[in-house]
């Protein structure tokens, strides 16, 4: 009888851990069930922050561009400033060698 008492209090432990274990094991699934979810939403956050580094790397290159044009714009428009200015220059020059042609003839009253 105290054996098969032992025996009983033996398969009744037993059950406790095996329930135990059994809880045990369902949370792990739910832990690692969280786990993934958390690693499909990094993985999901990560395509983002690469898609929005593309776009920003495209923009990057266009702006690239225009500051190119604008260069390219700014160095046409100095050497036409520098044409206008010796084609001022050389005017003033003209116009001074007119005046003193012109300075040679008298107008007499009439």
């Amino acid at each position: 009888a105290s054996a098969a008492k032992e025996i009983k209090t033996l398969i009744d432990t037993s059950v406790k851990d095996v329930s135990h274990g059994n809880r045990l094991v369902a949370n792990a699934g739910e832990t690692m069930t969280e786990i993934v979810t958390a690693v499909a939403a990094v993985a999901g956050l990560m395509s983002d922050i690469s898609a929005a580094t593309i776009e920003q790397s495209d923009g990057i290159g266009q702006i690239d561009v225009a500051v190119s044009q604008m260069d390219q714009v700014t160095q046409q428009n100095a050497a036409l400033v520098e044409e206008a200015s010796a084609a001022t220059s050389s005017l003033e020059s003209q116009v001074e060698d007119m005046v003193a042609a012109v300075a040679a003839f008298r107008l007499v009253n009439a």
